[in-house]
């Protein structure tokens, strides 16, 4: 009995690290038998959701839970993708309906109910990650996948809510006609990093106090903020010049900003670059109280 109630706290364990769910090869793995698998599932504390992969204990299970389940049913080389791919990357909202999950190679297990499996020769390890828990495509090739059926604005949206985090290079290198279309709105400037770091050098270089970077305010991103003043900065030049329905995404941005009571000043890449000195006199101004 004591052996049992030890496995199963580490069966516990890897069922929490994976969103209540767990694998039969994994139970296996940790010392299970066939007999001992069934008398859990008999004795309700292995709930069936796939064959071969089970929720542990009574809890129902959240839609990261079914995602991870969906990719422990079709093998260890599985990966969340697609639509699903992209509401677990937050580009989409989750909607109901079959998970969709990525197995390399042109053939592979037989179909799961509940599970849409899509078979790639293309897929390459570069081209997946780990992200809450899950193996999943990157975001670059979850748009690469999606840009397969999306065109116009619905795949510029994905663009645009995934922009900061992109390799623009890697989209452009996929060759798809829908995805070109888009991004031949976008103009390559410089990486967000770059930029960033030139400007926190500017601050080190005019006695500006460091500011904070890529935090939320008010519920939004921003690239830098000074909390004590209220001071809100925008560099605009990360990877490329954000397409025209961005441009207007960023207004709305510095509107609830404003009106809650933030100033937010927008810097380009060639005032960072070429005017470091006029871009510190506005950034000190702007850190004054009023009337100082």
């Amino acid at each position: 009995m004591r052996a049992e109630l030890a496995t199963d706290v580490v069966i516990g364990a890897l069922a929490d690290a994976q969103h209540g769910v767990v694998a039969r090869r994994q139970l296996v793995a940790v010392g299970l038998s066939d007999a001992a698998i069934t008398r859990r599932i008999l004795g309700g504390r292995f709930r069936p959701l796939h064959r071969g992969v089970f929720a542990f204990g009574h809890q129902a299970l959240r839609v990261e839970g079914r995602w991870m389940a969906a990719v422990l049913a079709c093998g260890d080389r599985a990966v969340l993708s697609h639509a699903s791919a992209a509401a677990a990357w937050d580009l989409s909202p989750v909607r109901s309906g079959p998970v969709h999950v990525t197995v390399p190679g042109d053939h592979g297990r037989a179909r799961r109910a509940g599970v849409r499996v899509h078979r790639s020769r293309a897929l390459t390890p570069a081209q997946t990650t780990i992200h809450r828990g899950i193996p999943i495509t990157t975001r670059e090739r979850t748009i690469i996948d999606l840009a397969k059926r999306l065109k116009g604005r619905p795949l510029e949206q994905l663009l645009n809510r995934a922009d900061r985090h992109l390799d623009f290079d890697e989209l452009r290198r996929a060759r798809l006609p829908s995805l070109q279309a888009v991004l031949s709105s976008y103009s390559v400037a410089t990486t967000r990093s770059e930029l960033e770091e030139t400007f926190l050098r500017l601050c080190d270089d005019y006695a500006i106090p460091r500011p904070e970077a890529n935090v939320r305010i008010e519920g939004v991103e921003v690239d830098f903020a000074w909390r004590d003043a209220r001071l809100i900065v925008e560099v605009d030049g990360y990877v490329h010049h954000r397409s025209p329905s961005a441009f207007e995404r960023d207004r709305e941005r510095d509107a609830i900003l404003t009106t809650s009571g933030w100033r937010v000043l927008r810097f380009t890449y060639a005032h960072v670059t070429r005017r470091p000195a006029w871009v510190a006199a506005v950034a000190l101004k702007a850190r004054r109280p009023p009337g100082t």
